[in-house]
């Protein structure tokens, strides 16, 4: 559990919790969930004497869930907001071409592993607390970066200290969402090897199973990003309840936090149109395949009954000359033999002529 003191321009690390908030600037408090669940008698009895309120056992049942979709809620007191994380697992391993059998090889199902455990965000007036996921780099990346931005580094440049717990927490959603960026890239390229696959005509497709988890994996993502619009939906529906403030300034900041919202809301939208296009693709590809596939039996089809039809007269032929009769003519003759084969060559010549010019064989369609 790490606790951070935000003012204006500096930020600083506590090593235990405070007494008594600081008189100005706000406090973050970053916490795995465990440590969550461990130390929640301690942060209960901290938030009593920070805001003169502690966080509804519901609420503390709903931080410690793992398996709780993303939502929004509120008391008089603190807002909370759950929200489902789009990561690619950090025991998965990336999809290769094999080089010696030029099939798809998986080292583990790189889809079947992309991680959505929930962080919650407890908002108070001057108090921001963050719950997250053992493995969950969010609350790390935004510490170094922020003391980066303090002690004058490049990403100084690129954005100001947070100036209210909501801005910190809007912050934070937004790298999550943010993020898919790198999962799409992933997605992507995944599902284009195994459309490459698909579509081989090489290779018998023998991976449906994972073709199949993927697009399960892709409608799981979807809805956790509806879940998620719902859930910043109802955030900026509360956020335009709040009281109107009495200074220009923090007209001002609430402004920006409006901003904020709706630029999660719009990245959230990207994602969810991005996920709703991989998963038509992936739809789309698995209907070309079977209809490859049955342009393929139809091109086989043809081609055995061209090969029946010239077949057949000469079949006919060597039945007719091959029936036990003496007076059969040409069947003594010294030349029958290569009568008869002259004129079924001439058959067979004459009917693949025929055929190809009708374009029943020979030609690619």
């Amino acid at each position: 559990m790490r606790i951070f003191h935000i003012c204006g321009d500096q930020f600083t690390e506590l090593e235990s919790f405070p007494e008594q908030l600081p008189a100005v600037g706000y406090l973050w408090i970053g916490s795995a969930r465990r440590e969550f669940e461990v130390n929640a008698g301690l942060l209960q009895a901290s938030l009593q004497r920070w805001t003169g309120g502690q966080l509804f056992e519901p609420h503390i049942v709903d931080l410690l869930n793992i398996q709780l979709p993303s939502h929004y809620d509120y008391t008089s007191w603190y807002d909370i907001l759950v929200f489902r994380r789009l990561a690619a697992g950090g025991g998965s391993a990336p999809m290769f071409i094999d080089e010696n059998t030029g099939t798809l090889a998986t080292a583990r199902k790189a889809l079947a592993s992309i991680d959505t455990s929930p962080v919650g965000f407890s908002l108070f007036d001057r108090v921001l607390l963050t719950v997250h996921p053992t493995d969950c780099t969010v609350r790390d990346h935004f510490a170094n970066r922020l003391k980066d931005q303090v002690q004058g580094s490049e990403s100084r440049l690129i954005v100001r200290l947070p100036t209210s717990p909501a801005d910190l927490m809007l912050r934070m959603v937004n790298h999550m969402v943010d993020s898919y960026l790198e999962l799409r890239r992933l997605l992507t390229r995944q599902l284009g090897y195994l459309q490459q696959e698909l579509f081989s005509p090489r290779n018998t497709y023998d991976t449906w199973q994972l073709l199949l988890e993927s697009r399960n994996t892709l409608h799981m993502l979807e809805e956790t990003c509806e879940d998620q619009r719902s859930a910043i939906v109802e955030w900026i529906d509360a956020l335009d309840e709040w009281p109107d403030p009495p200074t220009g300034g923090e007209r001002r900041e609430r402004d920006l936090l409006r901003v904020r919202s709706r630029d999660v809301l719009e990245h959230i939208e990207r994602v969810l149109s991005h996920v709703r296009r991989l998963e038509s693709s992936s739809e789309a590809a698995v209907e070309i395949h079977f209809a490859a596939q049955s342009h393929r039996t139809n091109a086989i089809m043809r081609t055995l009954t061209v090969l029946t039809a010239i077949f057949l007269p000469l079949n006919l032929v060597t039945g007719f000359f091959g029936m036990n009769f003496e007076g059969l003519p040409l069947i003594h003759s010294a030349r029958g033999f290569w009568t008869v084969a002259g004129v079924m060559a001439i058959l067979g010549i004459g009917l693949s002529i025929f055929f190809w010019r009708k374009r029943y064989i020979g030609t690619k369609h």
